[in-house]
This record gives structure tokens, C-alpha cells and sequence, in this order.
């Protein structure tokens, strides 16, 4: 044991500058016999960790320690203390304990054009004679949530399992299909806390929302239709006779022709898996 005593010296200091955050110290002051001491067995003589709180300003929490030897003399050593204001993704000294930390930003993304807005009324895209305009698009609002978190390894199984996937429930405030696990990323981090090394990785999840959803809305009209069993070509009178129609005509759910003037009604098919959020995202705290 090279730590005989130590005591904490007068002379704490605060600083804090308008708009940044404020910084303190403490220093103590060890006597030794004649082996020098370690940082390690300096810290854990005075028995304050990293991410210990200020005993005046329990916001402040222990980031850094520092010792000096031979002060004030080759039997002494100081050991100087700095207290910092941390984010909330940072307090915790172990990388692995620290919370999950959310962001989220908005944005356009160009979607299928198939509805026009009379005053309120959300009305179809169509021309006088009911058919689609076919491939115009519009921009709809999108918004992204970024969940930045630390993992002991890397969730490879996880990462492949929901991305491109859609929530299967209500998450976040939505109905289902209306976020998209958009990918999962991950780098390698290390750090030092009291002396033990600490190897994880910063993992980083991107969730993307669209009020319309992320199933295909699709027009159900086509060339052909049903009768009778069979498939017959879409036809429209000319003089009395049917002809091949050029354009795609609106279809019934059973596939036989809607009645000339019908509005073509709108499929909704989900192309991609989906699971429950929830369960391997969770929720931001103030949720």
C-alpha cells in the first residue's frame, strides 16, 4: 500500500460561463510511504469514481483525475478532481449502462400521385372520364427517428431480421405499416473507465414515419377482366362495337368491369414483412 492518508485541501473551484456549462474541481492531498502510487489506487483510496456526483452540485459528475506526484513534497501526491456537466446519453461512466438517446427531423419524399385536394376534400386524381393520370408524383412530409444507443455486439441477427420491414401495430402514435425500419448501423468504440477498458459498439437505428404508409396504393384497373371464369380484354363501344380499349378500365373486386363513369377504387398491398416495433426498438422516455 503506498497510500498511507489523504485528505480533500481547501479550495474547490466553480466556474461557469454564461451560455456554456459549468465546471468545478476538488483536490486532495495523499500522503505516501515510498512506493508511488498508481491513479487506480489513488482513486480508490479517496473512493471517488468516474461519474460520482458533486457534493454541492449533484449535476456535476467526476469525468477526470488526475495525479501529480512529489506535491507538496516526494512524500506527497495530489490528486485533482474535474466535475462536468455531461449529456444525458454520457452520465453513466459505463458506456453499456447509458440510455438510448432519440432524434428525430422531417422531410419530402416523393410518393404516387393518385388524390387532389377540393378545398378539404380529399377527392382522385382523374380526368373527366374518370381514368388515373398514371406516373405523376407528389412530395408527402416524412419523418425520420434516429435511435443512437451502445450494444456489447454488434445485433447482426437483429439488423438483417428488420430492416426494410414495417410495424405490424400501433407505434409511436401511428397505426400499423406506417414507420419502416429504414437500417441499422455500427462502429466500434473503447473506453477507459477507472482503469478497465471498456470494448462496445455505438449502434445506430434510423425508423422512417409516412402519414400515407409504406404499403403500395395501386389503382385497380387494367387491360384485361374476368367473365364467366375467363380472361377477356378490357373493351370500351365504338359505333356499337367493342374494341381493345387503349386505356387501363376500372375493375370490380372480382375483377369483371365497373360500369362505364366508375371510379377506380384504390388496392392497398404490403410488400414488405412486418414485426412489432416495440419489442426491438422501445420508446423515447417521454412516451
Amino acid at each position: 500500500m503506498s497510500v498511507l492518508s489523504g485528505r480533500e485541501v481547501i479550495g474547490r473551484t466553480l466556474s461557469h460561463r454564461f451560455g456554456e456549462a459549468p465546471r468545478a474541481e476538488r483536490k486532495f492531498i495523499l500522503t505516501l510511504d515510498n512506493t508511488a502510487p498508481t491513479t487506480a489506487e489513488a482513486i480508490s483510496y479517496v473512493g471517488i469514481f468516474h461519474g460520482a456526483p458533486h457534493p454541492e452540485y449533484p449535476f456535476l459528475v467526476m469525468t477526470d483525475a488526475q495525479l501529480t506526484e512529489g506535491s507538496p513534497s516526494p512524500f506527497h501526491a495530489e490528486l485533482t478532481y474535474s466535475y462536468e456537466l455531461l449529456e444525458p446519453d454520457e452520465r453513466d461512466p459505463n458506456p453499456l449502462a447509458r440510455p438510448d438517446i432519440w432524434s428525430f427531423s422531417t422531410s419530402g419524399a416523393a410518393v404516387p400521385a393518385l388524390f387532389y385536394y377540393d378545398g378539404s376534400t380529399q377527392k382522385p386524381l382523374v380526368n373527366s372520364a374518370f381514368d388515373y393520370f398514371e406516373g405523376l408524383t407528389t412530395d408527402e412530409a416524412e419523418c425520420r427517428a434516429t435511435i443512437a444507443g451502445n450494444r456489447a455486439t454488434f445485433p447482426l441477427a437483429t439488423a438483417v431480421a428488420v430492416t426494410n420491414t414495417v410495424n405490424s401495430d400501433s407505434y409511436l402514435g401511428a397505426s400499423a405499416h406506417q414507420w419502416k425500419c429504414v437500417g441499422i448501423s455500427g462502429q466500434q468504440q473503447s473506453e477507459v473507465v477507472n482503469d478497465v477498458e471498456i470494448n462496445y459498439w455505438a449502434v445506430t437505428i434510423e425508423l422512417a414515419y409516412r402519414q400515407t404508409g409504406w404499403n403500395l396504393q395501386l389503382p385497380d384497373i387494367g387491360y384485361s377482366y374476368l367473365e364467366g371464369g375467363e380472361k377477356e380484354r378490357a373493351y370500351v363501344l365504338q359505333d356499337g362495337e367493342r374494341v381493345a380499349s387503349a386505356e387501363k378500365l376500372a375493375l370490380n373486386s372480382d375483377g369483371s368491369l365497373k360500369a362505364a363513369g366508375s371510379l377506380p377504387d384504390i388496392l392497398d398491398r404490403r410488400v414488405n414483412p412486418e414485426v412489432a416495433f416495440g419489442s426491438y426498438f422501445g420508446t423515447p422516455n417521454w412516451l
